[in-house]
């Protein structure tokens, strides 16, 4: 699992990483919230991925993967960016299953 900005490399390593990072923010066990996932497009093709961990009392957190940018930004249970991370590996966007 990816723990490193530097070693995300892959589509699932981000979903790790995304996962990882939005449960800290809120010291959510993260095998009790689910990450969800939704591909984003622009003109009709992919540009990139924003993610979801729903939590208790109605606590929603997110992520945005900006793929042409390369770079994910999160956003906490008030909507606000906390953070902002510059991958160092470019990844497609194109859409892939889900790892269970």
């Amino acid at each position: 699992m990816a723990t490193d900005v530097e070693s995300i490399s892959t589509i699932s390593e981000l979903r790790d990483f995304v996962h990882l990072t939005l449960c800290a923010k809120e010291n959510l066990v993260e095998d009790q919230f689910q990450l969800r996932e939704r591909d984003l497009t622009k003109l009709g093709k992919p540009c990139g991925l924003q993610f979801s961990v729903f939590g208790p009392r109605q606590v929603r957190l997110s992520a945005v993967w900006a793929s042409d940018r390369n770079v994910l930004y999160f956003y906490d249970a008030r909507g606000v960016r906390y953070l902002k991370v510059q991958l160092e590996q470019h990844m497609s966007c194109e859409p892939q299953p889900l790892a269970s």
